[in-house]
């Protein structure tokens, strides 16, 4: 059972909450042992406060998930985990990461209360609501970067990483659903209600737009943001961001993969390639020059 609690907790999911990462690494406080301490302590109560809601949607889902292919070898749906164990759990981890976000840093406490407040909403109701469902996805990674700016002293973080992130994250939520679609074809609605509101025409529709808005996003921000190197040494990064979207897509389209975006950047050997050099030009970029 211990086992079982582990794996409903996801761990391997906790590689989303990276995105707490982003004020850390684009305000230049990599150097900053205070900074880093703050937003690593940031990174673990969101990976309990994530965990508790996983749970807490495993527990929702229980009878739908015994219906889905793969969905059904986990923990609780299998009976490898007791529901009052996972309920258990769940309230001990909400509570007890919520109490130390707020001793961490007001702001994240606050943070983190919004996060559970809207994904107790998304469980038992919004994630039923067509369109509204998808952006709520997306809110939490905005969030995730909300809580690594809470937690610093932010000097010359952009508000374009908000507009960026929150573009990507539909991006990722949204080859997500493609890919359920594909997956359970004409069963989609049986195994997730909300997917017979979505085909294929309108999720393509959609990914054209989010993928033009993060790639508009992230290039105004490498030119109008405040605090960067004045010879525009960011733009060489926007080569990077294009590849790994472009990967991303023939990864969705043509390998049909993306039904866990975090598995992709885990796994795929050119995307990490693509983000290592990404990364290296952006710390050559703001911590060099």
């Amino acid at each position: 059972m211990l086992l079982g609690l582990i794996k409903s907790m996801r761990p391997r999911q906790w590689a989303k909450n990276v995105f707490v990462f982003v004020a850390l690494f684009f305000d230049r406080k990599l150097t900053d042992p205070e900074s880093v301490l703050r937003t690593l302590a940031a990174f673990i109560l969101l990976c309990l406060m994530s965990s508790a809601v996983y749970l807490m949607n495993d527990l929702a889902d229980i009878d739908n998930d015994r219906q889905h292919p793969t969905k059904k070898k986990r923990p609780l749906p299998a009976g490898q985990l007791s529901p009052v164990v996972a309920a258990i759990a769940a309230i001990v981890l909400a509570l007890g990461s919520l109490a130390a976000g707020f001793i961490l840093s007001t702001g994240l406490g606050w943070v983190l209360l919004l996060y559970l407040l809207i994904q107790i909403g998304y469980t038992f109701w919004l994630k039923r609501v067509v369109l509204v469902d998808v952006l709520i996805v997306a809110t939490g990674f905005i969030l995730r970067i909300a809580a690594g700016v809470a937690v610093i002293e932010v000097e010359r973080f952009s508000p374009w990483l908000y507009v960026f992130g929150g573009f990507l994250a539909l991006f990722m939520v949204l080859g997500k659903r493609r890919h359920e679609l594909v997956l359970l074809g004409e069963d989609a609605g049986r195994h997730r209600a909300i997917l017979k509101e979505y085909n294929l025409d309108l999720v393509d529709r959609l990914l054209g737009l989010v993928t033009t808005g993060a790639v508009i996003a992230y290039t105004l921000y490498t030119f109008l943001a405040e605090g960067l190197p004045a010879n525009h040494f960011m733009m060489l990064t926007i080569p990077f961001v294009l590849y790994a979207v472009f990967r991303y897509l023939y990864l969705i389209h043509v390998r049909h993969e993306g039904g866990a975006p975090e598995d992709i950047f885990l796994r795929d050997r050119p995307m990490q390639i693509s983000m290592l050099l990404w990364a290296i030009v952006v710390f050559v970029a703001l911590y060099v020059f």
